[in-house]
């Protein structure tokens, strides 16, 4: 079967379209356009090195950069020419959950032959172009014995660019830095997703992975020349929680990974767009990714067991880690009105009758019961298939997996089993102590958010307004991300309450866990607003005056509600949206605002609106907004 036809058939609404093949029999040069032209890649092979660009509306957003690759130390990517280049199209509409509730996938496609004019392996280059970005990767058959493949492909950014990313110190839970690209140093590290503000005003780009399966995961290398070199997990440097928890498997884990049967690396992808609205509702990671399977999943993401939601937890705020005190937790969360609760591992103490009296008493208040477990427990088939089919005798909802903390093909390799053998329990997932996501809920929607995040469990991080300001158009361009949001104690550093309970609708993650004590949320005089706020959204809108690391405004739609929340950094400001988002006629507004006078207070308002209007909103520094309008009727 064509791999177009084979990636679709499964889909919604799809349909493909074969174009025209490249004539001539090799060539130097060939183009992938995006359907509506506005994004190019280019492939070039004027000395026999493969070389790429892409540009956006005609500017550049990769620069001419060597493609490197390489199989057992040989060079596939000198030495060669095209061949014929297969053309086609993608177009499809799907489910999605997070940011929006359908995907759409339209893109060009070509499948670039590329063949060795001395010695070597020929091999395929596949390019999507989309609207809003461009991916591709190499393709290598099968051998007659396993290979070992390694990455060195550069990612050039235009002169003038302003960059956003963290090193791997803290795997992928670190603190963005911004800086010029022309000050970024030769050896800095930076973790995907790597986002970059174009000059003049050319729009914003990002740099990412998607379908990381049976491959080492992807950092990013600074080369000191505005360029990010493309490094593979083996050569990742140890971050210390890994070297925290499996300091005997360091040396392990540093050595590159042999594949047998055909090679086939991710997706290298650049998400493009005019504005950030663009990037935060690019849909090119998860179009890059294999619907999920009809076996383990008969209706993709609508299958019955697969519930988004909100949760309490109890880690972050208080309360006692006892059988009692969990009950009272369940008890809190349906007056939340909330789906799930997380439980760590003190649920260990417990016998299998206790486990279940608390999932019955939880299921009996519309809650779902998930429970923690170490992953260095789970590489034992046995262990890991004996825990997974008790959660599913006593109805666990899903499992919080932890500590996994590394990029290496064996540690990738193992996402994909747990993920496996989860569906086949029908359990929900959340990893801990993970790398980045790419693209896993498509074809494993059980997988409802994974952490990769510095989020609230960081107690000691005290400048989070900008930090979250940051995110939604960094980490979160990538995927959901268990922040673990809300806090109204110490723990918010220098954010207020109303900019806490806007990160809940800011930050997107379809399991929505609270890092406040339930109490607290049900005592806080925005606790309507708290309970109203969804895990998933039917649509998104970025709105200005959004700026990275200045300010995130976000106009989300659940249903025929519209929320508008606002995340605002470390100064002091005061914005007007207009409320063009809504819809015609007249809506009632609840509102919580910043209070002047205490950052540790909330101003809870109600008015009419309409969309024919602006709001004004006053922000403290690390302040926030947060309104919901519902249509009159």
């Amino acid at each position: 079967m064509n791999p177009i036809v084979s990636f679709c058939v499964a889909a919604v609404g799809c349909q493909v379209f074969l174009l025209a093949t490249d004539q001539a029999a090799a060539a130097t040069e060939t183009q992938v356009l995006s359907p509506d032209a506005s994004v190019h890649f280019k492939l070039v092979a004027g000395d026999g090195r493969l070389a790429y660009a892409v540009s956006f509306r005609g500017q550049p957003v990769i620069e001419p950069s060597p493609l490197r690759f390489t199989v057992d130390g040989t060079a596939l990517t000198e030495g060669v020419e095209f061949g014929e280049a297969k053309r086609s199209e993608v177009d499809e509409v799907y489910p999605w959950r997070g940011v929006h509730a359908r995907a759409t996938n339209r893109c060009r496609v070509a499948v670039i032959p590329i063949k060795p004019t001395r010695s070597g392996t020929a091999f395929t280059l596949e390019v999507r172009a989309f609207n809003d970005g461009v991916a591709f990767r190499c393709v290598i058959p099968a051998g007659d014995r396993p290979r070992v493949p390694d990455e060195s492909t550069a990612f050039t950014l235009p002169a003038g660019s302003t960059v956003w990313f963290h090193d791997l110190g803290g795997h992928y839970e670190a603190v963005h830095k911004r800086k010029n690209v022309a000050d970024v140093t030769a050896g800095e590290w930076a973790a995907p997703p790597v986002t970059f503000k174009l000059p003049g005003g050319a729009g914003f780009a990002s740099l990412t992975e998607a379908a990381l399966v049976n491959y080492p995961g992807m950092a990013l290398q600074a080369d000191g020349h505005r360029g990010f070199n493309l490094v593979l997990g083996h050569q990742h440097p140890i971050s210390y929680p890994y070297r925290l928890r499996y300091s005997n498997d360091v040396a392990r884990v540093s050595q590159p990974a042999a594949i047998a049967g055909a090679i086939t690396t991710p997706w290298r992808v650049v998400l493009v767009g005019a504005d950030l609205n663009a990037l935060v509702n690019a849909d090119v990671v998860h179009n890059l990714c294999a619907p999920p399977d009809p076996k383990l999943f008969p209706k993709g993401m609508a299958t019955d067991w697969i519930k988004p939601g909100r949760a309490v937890w109890k880690y972050l705020d208080g309360g006692p880690s006892t059988f009692e005190g969990m009950k009272e937790f369940c008890r809190w969360a349906g007056e939340l009105g909330f789906e799930h609760h997380v439980i760590e591992g003190f649920w260990r103490r417990w016998s299998d009758a206790e486990l279940q009296e608390l999932i019955n008493y939880a299921q009996q208040r519309g809650v779902g019961i998930w429970l923690w477990r170490h992953t260095k427990e789970l590489r034992d088939p046995d262990t890991r298939r004996e825990f997974f089919q008790l959660c599913r005798k006593l109805g666990v909802a899903g499992v919080k997996l932890d500590f996994l903390d590394h990029e290496a093909k064996e540690i990738i390799d193992f996402y994909q089993v747990l993920l496996r053998e989860t569906a086949e329990n029908k359990l929900l997932v959340n990893f801990h102590g993970s790398n980045k996501p790419t693209g896993e809920p498509r074809p494993w929607p059980n997988e409802l958010t994974r952490e990769a995040v510095r989020g609230m469990e960081a107690s000691r991080l005290r400048e989070r307004a900008q930090h979250n300001a940051t995110l939604p158009f960094t980490r979160f361009l990538a995927g959901h991300a268990d922040y673990t949001p809300v806090h109204f104690g110490a723990r918010r550093g220098d954010t207020t309450w109303a900019h806490q309970i806007a990160s809940a609708a800011v930050f997107t993650s379809p399991l929505l866990t609270y890092g406040a004590h339930p109490t607290n949320l049900l005592n806080n005089p925005g606790v309507d607003m708290i309970k109203s706020i969804p895990a998933v959204w039917d649509e998104t809108i970025v709105l200005p005056p959004s700026d990275i690391g200045e300010v995130a405004v976000f106009a989300r739609r659940s249903g025929q509600r519209w929320f508008l929340a606002i995340l605002n950094g470390p100064d002091a400001r005061t914005i007007r949206i207009p409320l063009t988002f809504l819809s015609a006629g007249a809506y009632r507004a609840a509102l919580v605002r910043d209070n002047k006078e205490n950052p540790a207070a909330v101003q809870v308002e109600t008015q009419e609106a309409r969309r024919s209007v602006s709001l004004a909103v006053e922000l403290s520094a690390g302040g926030g907004f947060i309104a919901r309008f519902t249509e009159k009727r």
